[in-house]
């Protein structure tokens, strides 16, 4: 997950030490999501959805677990669909597992922490 500014450099007519740099906009790179394959489709299905021309962007989220299965953090995207799926090549020969990636376009996220 990554959120950066893009600037704007102005420099300040009698001012040498420094130049001025001033946010213009919020850059939100894509979300790659990977995991190992399963029985469910359901990322598959969305992406599908969207190359057919059904885009519904949604709001998405992202959760970290501790060990004991108790939610420590929250990231929560919005408007957010796929723009890329993805398998791992198969190769009968390898006891590798197979993964499945999914590239997200969003408009930002929020982090959520938990209470402690």
């Amino acid at each position: 997950m990554e959120s950066n500014f893009e600037f704007e450099e102005y420099k300040e007519g009698g001012v040498n030490g420094f130049v001025h740099k001033l946010p213009i906009i919020t850059k939100h790179p894509n979300l790659v999501l990977k995991k190992g394959m399963t029985d469910s489709n359901t990322m598959y299905k969305w992406y599908k959805d969207v190359t057919n021309g059904n885009i519904r962007p949604s709001q998405i989220s992202v959760i970290l677990f501790d060990n004991l299965k108790n939610v420590v953090k929250r990231w929560t995207f919005q408007n957010a669909f796929p723009i890329k799926w993805s398998a791992s090549s198969f190769n009968s020969t390898s006891n590798s597992l197979e993964i499945e990636t999914v590239e997200i376009v969003h408009q930002g996220f929020l982090l959520q922490e938990q209470p402690k």
